[in-house]
């Protein structure tokens, strides 16, 4: 619950609020007075008499109502005091700073609940316990150091741990990077990330609020709220950037199969931020540079159609990288740093264009001797700041080819740069092509790229971090549609084969061969049986050569019972008596040989995530390489084909060396078919289909395992 008390209080009173600046409650006065607080602000203290120039009350029972208690007191008074709020002086917002609760003791998590249950008798809100606070434009109720410049058209950052939140503050500040609200959410008892997600959702108003969310996530406590409110703001125009920590503690979980190796966690939070359109950072830099890019977007004026593609399009259903790359003409004075952000930017997947032609020779013209104007455009380290107010210029109106332009000047410390950063100021809040100022001196050059950034404008001193965030916005796909759509899924069947399994574990082949009916999914000839005659008519009957593996064993190959290339009656009869022979052996099942690209589909059932369904190249690469991609079920075809271009071998799938691609419809088709399927069978655990074999125009299940949990 999220009260205009919170957001805007009238009143504040800081429990606990102290002169000792060194201290959080002296430190959230501080904060309170320099923030320019403009209502009423009052401080209960038993110790004191005044309060960094404010009178003091000696206990709450003597307050006047007010509207917001920030409580910087021992835990084991936070309870009273909230409740004597509550009820006594109509206090309907609480923000609670004390730690001691439910993340040290069992005893603190019932105060914690009791605290709880206080506010949801009188309708209050809680922010904590256990935070930093919040601030926005109307109070700077935090206790920490920097509070960075405000601004209606800033950020939002929302934060699962306070010391983490000031240190990716600290990174933003030295960007330039403005904000609108921070909220530290601590435990997260009442209001937590996906309830502020909420909130900012539900009112979202393009014409007065933020378009950029921030996020550092350290436990996603639902999964679901977050995929729809998250999904929701991108639609309406926003854009979020998010890290999410602590995800890889069950990657090396023992698992019984590929896909329960792979699929970790962490694979279930990439693919809820993919289903969103999350970009997800993993790094307090990348998450402030991507910040600073969505920042630059937004306050380009006007930006030209190829340029908006950095913007999420929901029109779009891939990647924007795969739809057609960002291109960058380089303005630089510095050789080296022109030359990384060159790599950087092509191994992001985009491009820096050689510029050409009669516009390129009558631009060096105007440049000193020995610039180059190839892309990166140098203009040596003597260029003056007015030709690179002209270099820009050509860039924004004579290369039609360029959608970004990545401005690039420092100093070694012979020269002031009022001059050039002034002209990048103009240049920007004119063009119509998103500029990208890379202002490496920081040091050197401070007081100028103070003046720069107090403009209102971001630095991304460095031009590689620059590059790969930028690489992992471009990738990030638009939110997935939300409706479910059946394609044609027989649930009734599917509903009746899983109820007729009587035992948790891995099924036997015929089951498994039932359920992918169930979604459509074409699959290989074959037969299972423990009759060596039965074998061999199939085997006749279908054409040699034929595959035999042997039935029980989970991991066939690690015990010796897969046999290709089966040619005859005979060679047939000897692998069967061999594969019956192997420990754990029921039968054995023969398959018509095929050939084609090997693929993988795999999926595993995360807790309160669903289904996370993975994707690759199949056989050796998906245990060797595990390039694999992931999406939640159900996917839509636009997610499938996102995951499917994602891949690192992408380009194998497309076809190489004179080879033929496979037919990524097909592949797409069943990878959106069996996670629809899975949304109506929660009881399969963990799935693999590997290899499925993909010849010409056709793409067909080889061998699958599936493993159910009632």
């Amino acid at each position: 619950m999220i009260t205009r008390e919170l957001l805007a209080p009238q009143s504040i009173a800081v429990i606990g609020g102290s002169n000792n600046i060194h201290k959080p409650g002296g430190a959230i006065v501080r904060n309170l007075l320099g923030g320019g607080y403009e209502g009423t602000l009052r401080i209960v203290n038993p110790k004191e008499d005044q309060v960094q120039g404010l009178r003091v009350f000696h206990h709450v029972n003597e307050l006047p109502p007010t509207e917001l208690g920030v409580l910087v007191i021992p835990a084991k008074l936070c309870p009273e005091t909230v409740e004597v709020m509550a009820r006594e002086k109509q206090t309907r917002a609480f923000i609670i700073i004390s730690a001691g609760f439910g993340e040290e003791t069992a005893a603190g998590a019932e105060m914690e609940q009791r605290i709880l249950d206080i506010c949801k008798e009188y309708g209050c809100s809680l922010i904590g316990p256990n935070c930093i606070g919040m601030l926005n434009r109307h109070h700077h109720s935090v206790f920490t150091q920097p509070i960075p410049k405000l601004s209606a058209k800033g950020v939002d950052f929302i934060s699962g741990s306070g010391a983490t939140a000031v240190f990716i503050l600290e990174s933003a500040v030295t960007k330039g990077l403005q904000f609108n609200s921070v909220w530290s959410i601590g435990n997260g008892k009442q209001i937590g990330i996906e309830d502020v997600l909420e909130y900012m959702d539900t009112h979202y108003d393009a014409t007065t609020d933020s378009s950029v969310k921030l996020l550092y996530i350290e436990n996603i406590a639902n999964p679901d709220k977050l995929l729809f409110h998250a999904s929701s703001l991108i639609r309406k125009g926003c854009h979020i950037a998010a890290i999410k920590a602590g995800s890889s503690e069950s990657g090396s979980r023992a698992a019984s199969s590929h896909t329960g190796a792979i699929a970790s966690s962490d694979a279930a939070v990439e693919a809820l931020f993919r289903k969103a359109g999350i970009v997800r950072c993993h790094s307090r830099e990348e998450l402030t540079t991507a910040g600073c890019i969505f920042m630059v977007m937004t306050n380009t004026r006007q930006p030209s159609p190829s340029a908006q593609r950095l913007s999420t399009d929901s029109q779009h259903p891939l990647p924007i990288a795969a739809q057609h790359p960002l291109r960058f003409a380089i303005v630089t004075h510095a050789g080296g740093p022109g030359v990384m952000l060159t790599d950087a930017l092509s191994k992001g997947g985009m491009e820096v264009p050689k510029l050409e032609g009669a516009a390129t020779e009558e631009l060096k013209a105007k440049l000193f001797a020995g610039s180059s104007v190839a892309n990166p455009i140098d203009i040596l380290a003597t260029g003056t700041a007015e030709q690179l107010g002209t270099v820009i210029d050509y860039c924004e109106q004579r290369f039609d080819d360029i959608d970004a332009i990545a401005a690039i000047y420092g100093t070694p410390g012979l020269t002031t740069l009022y001059e050039a950063y002034d002209v990048l100021h103009q240049k920007i809040q004119t063009c119509t092509k998103p500029i990208f100022p890379i202002l490496p001196s920081v040091h050197t050059a401070g007081p100028e790229v103070a003046e720069f950034l107090a403009k209102g404008h971001v630095n991304f001193s460095d031009e590689v971090t620059l590059a790969t965030t930028l690489s992992q916005m471009m990738k990030t796909p638009p939110p997935a549609p939300m409706e479910v759509q059946l394609y044609g899924i027989d649930i009734p069947r599917l509903n009746d084969i899983i109820h007729g399994i009587k035992e948790n574990g891995y099924v036997e082949p015929q089951t498994v061969r039932e359920i992918l009916e169930c979604a459509g999914i074409p699959m290989v000839p074959e037969m299972v049986s423990r009759q060596k005659d039965e074998l061999t008519a199939f085997a006749r009957r279908v054409g040699f050569p034929v595959v035999a593996k042997v039935v029980g064993p989970v991991h066939k190959s690690d015990v010796g019972g897969v046999a290709l290339n089966i040619r005859t009656p005979e060679h047939l009869a000897l692998e069967f008596d061999r594969m019956m022979q192997i420990e754990g052996a029921t039968a054995v099942m023969v398959q018509k040989m095929l050939r084609g690209t090997e693929l993988f589909i795999g999926a595993k059932y995360e807790e309160r995530f669903g289904h996370v369904v993975l994707c690759g190249l199949g056989g050796i690469f998906v245990e060797v390489l595990k390039d694999v991609q992931s999406g939640l079920a159900p996917l839509s075809y636009g997610e499938a084909y996102s995951m499917i271009r994602s891949l690192r071998g992408y380009k194998i799938l497309k076809g190489t060396r004179g080879q033929r691609g496979i037919n990524e419809q097909k592949y797409a088709e069943i990878i959106v078919r069996l996670s629809t399927l899975l949304r109506f069978a929660t009881q399969i655990k963990e799935m693999d289909i590997n290899p499925l074999l993909a010849d010409g125009d056709d793409v067909i299940a080889v061998d699958a395992r599936i493993r159910i949990e009632k």
